[in-house]
């Protein structure tokens, strides 16, 4: 039995079980010449899936209705008439939202469990840590003693952007959702502050009050009226990197928002959004740096594994109400 799960119909403000349609078939997978059989292992879901659910123009191609969804995912391979690839061998790329499918192997990069756990290499060590790395250090340039905060740090790239600004030898500040998320920054990542925006009345005051020398690098991956208050305390020749909207992503309407160009004029300052692909050409020396980290018990990270294939839309719309700490993983 195949499982896949398809968008039945492109959401309309927030998405919901409906959008997604489970479909099993009865289908032997067997392999031509230059091909092979992956299994899946595990399944990247991640904010950015929802503005592919959506017909606008973006940076990529948005999913077709009818069609399955993909992301990142790790495989193994259970058939093989690919050169490159033998049966056992476990791989990593983007691939469809199916628990079996046929590959010519184009874009599978081959990992090693003993080396890191599988999910690692759809976190830490895959997409969520490159985009981490290269937003920080390319666009963010920082020079240690300089004042970092990240909002949606409890997240799957908030949480490693944060503890790599600690390498780098910045003070971190984080921004998450819960008490819980603030006590996890400070405990097990090693922020120097973190604040609860869900308790906090006044985010430019507190801001100010965690980043008494200004704000040197933002990592914004939320959007909206936390970001707003970020302006209001950038230091002169801030940079801010744009990764993420995560607040706006289900809007229906245009959101308010102050206008940003009085204080990048003022403070000289850089605002840049990107997207990791950018960078390709720095991947592999990206991945290295992240493995030695990881290998130095430098870096560390967090995890939440849904089990079961089926519950992949509904770990999807977890993401939207916080539910999850770090990168959210659904283990097929």
């Amino acid at each position: 039995m195949m499982k896949t799960i398809v968008l039945k119909q492109r959401p309309v403000g927030t998405p919901t079980l409906s959008d997604f349609e489970l479909i099993n078939s009865d289908m032997d997978l067997n392999p031509n010449k230059g091909e092979l059989v992956l299994e899946t292992t595990y399944v990247s879901v991640d904010p950015y899936l929802r503005g592919r659910m959506s017909d606008a123009k973006s940076y990529v191609p948005p999913f077709e209705v009818g069609k399955p969804l993909s992301s990142g995912i790790v495989a193994k391979v259970t058939a093989s008439q690919n050169d490159h690839f033998k049966e056992g061998d476990y791989v990593v790329g983007m691939l469809d939202w199916k628990t079996k499918q046929i590959s010519n192997g184009e874009g599978l990069l081959k990992v090693d469990g003993d080396k890191a756990p599988l999910s690692a290499y759809l976190g830490v060590l895959g997409m969520t840590g490159l985009t981490a790395y290269l937003g920080l250090t390319e666009i963010g340039k920082p020079k240690a003693g300089e004042t970092l905060v990240v909002s949606g740090a409890a997240g799957a790239v908030g949480s490693v952007v944060g503890q790599i600004g600690k390498i780098l030898g910045l003070n971190v500040v984080g921004i998450a959702g819960t008490d819980e998320k603030v006590e996890m920054l400070k405990s097990d990542f090693k922020f120097d502050h973190a604040i609860n925006y869900n308790s906090t009345e006044d985010m430019g005051a507190a801001l100010k009050k965690a980043c008494p020398n200004g704000i040197d690098i933002y990592f914004d991956n939320v959007g909206g009226a936390i970001s707003d208050a970020v302006l209001f305390n950038i230091n002169r020749f801030a940079r801010m990197i744009i990764c993420g909207a995560i607040s706006v992503y289900n809007s229906t309407e245009i959101p308010n928002s102050i206008s940003v160009q009085p204080f990048l004029i003022k403070n000289s300052a850089l605002m840049q959004g990107f997207i990791v692909s950018n960078y390709s050409d720095k991947f592999p020396q990206a991945m290295q740096q992240l493995a030695t980290w990881l290998a130095e018990e430098k870096l560390s990270y967090s995890e939440t594994i849904v089990e079961g294939f089926d519950s992949t839309p509904q770990a999807f719309l977890d993401l939207f109400e916080g539910k999850n700490k770090g990168k959210m993983i659904v283990k097929a």
